[in-house]
């Protein structure tokens, strides 16, 4: 078999927000690696750190928050080390970004066309004629109706699905090595979310970029990912394949979500729930962030933070319940 080759390489990456309340601990240690071609989803409840953990890869995150440490390696180029002129170069033509919400991340006084354009005027130089053509025509590969016609909208104009596939083209203009997917169809109706899916796995066939798919759907992760790594409280709690993760999950939290879920096969007209709340992340808990919420919580759950262990290979779990050894050695 063909090694895979990694992309991006985040390693121990810690970023923290400086309040009047205290240092909220966003990310603690976050490693996790995606491979080049494939989508890599990131899973978990709001505030788990999902989207500062894309906005750190971005250079992106806003005061009063930075990065402490780690390193973020793309093509093993460390993007940690980038002046903010070196970073402006790669977002939107290296790293792309799909946001959560078209109508915040679209200009309203600039035209549809002239948006999606703007990354082949500002990365790649090219005639501003020449870049409102290629425009509508990525604009069309998106599936968007009449594309001539929108390129000359406004993004009011537009229905909140046009606005996503519009976004979506303004990504894909210079042909990124990495997009980043925050949670792009949160907002839409359940047939428009399904089309934004299929369309975004489309296109990333076509143009084989890999893809960082952040969501809180696991219903999500099924349909898009590769692979997955779940979060919870600013940490990595387990990496494996999709298929693994819904047949052998191993970590208290991720075996706690997948029971959430709905299920045909489920007679309960309640859905288990996760006893406890979230974490302040002010103030987290010490040892492994999860053990006040957990079912097999031990002592050394409050005291020490688990270290992440191979439990089966390219099954990586940070519990204290795996912590020993291997049977046989």
């Amino acid at each position: 078999m063909e090694a895979k080759e990694d992309l991006l390489v985040v390693d121990r990456l810690k970023t923290q927000f400086f309040t009047y309340g205290g240092v909220v601990e966003a990310l603690d240690e976050v490693s996790f690696e995606i491979e080049k071609g494939e989508i890599f989803g990131l899973v978990g409840e709001s505030g788990c750190g999902k989207s500062v953990t894309a906005t750190s890869i971005l250079g992106l995150v806003s005061k009063p928050g930075r990065v402490i440490s780690g390193r973020i390696l793309l093509d093993g180029e460390d993007l940690l080390r980038k002046s903010e002129r070196e970073m402006n170069s790669i977002r939107g033509s290296r790293i792309a970004m799909i946001f959560q919400d078209p109508t915040s991340s679209l200009n309203p006084l600039f035209r549809i066309g002239y948006q999606v354009a703007e990354p082949y005027i500002h990365h790649q130089r090219r005639a501003k004629r020449k870049a409102l053509s290629d425009a509508t025509g990525i604009l069309a590969k998106t599936g968007l109706p009449d594309a001539d016609e929108k390129a000359r909208n406004y993004p009011h104009e537009l229905s909140g699905g046009m606005r996503q596939r519009a976004m979506i083209a303004m990504s894909l203009t210079c042909e990124p090595d990495l997009l980043i997917a925050d949670e792009p169809t949160t907002n839409l109706d359940v047939t428009i979310g399904r089309q934004i899916l299929d369309l975004v796995k489309d296109l990333q066939r076509e143009f084989g970029a890999s893809v960082l798919w952040i969501t809180h759907d696991m219903a999500v992760v099924a349909q898009m990912c590769d692979r997955v790594g779940v979060m919870y409280a600013g940490s990595i709690v387990e990496k494996t394949d999709v298929r693994t993760l819904f047949r052998n999950a191993k970590h208290p939290y991720t075996e706690r979500l997948l029971r959430a879920i709905p299920s045909a096969a489920t007679s309960s007209d309640r859905l288990e729930e996760i006893p406890g709340s979230v974490p302040r992340l002010i103030h987290p808990p010490t040892g492994c962030r999860f053990h006040p919420r957990c079912d097999y919580a031990a002592p050394v759950c409050s005291e020490t933070k688990p270290l992440e262990r191979e439990v089966d290979p390219g099954h990586w779990v940070a519990c204290h319940r795996f912590s020993g050894p291997k049977d046989g050695t």
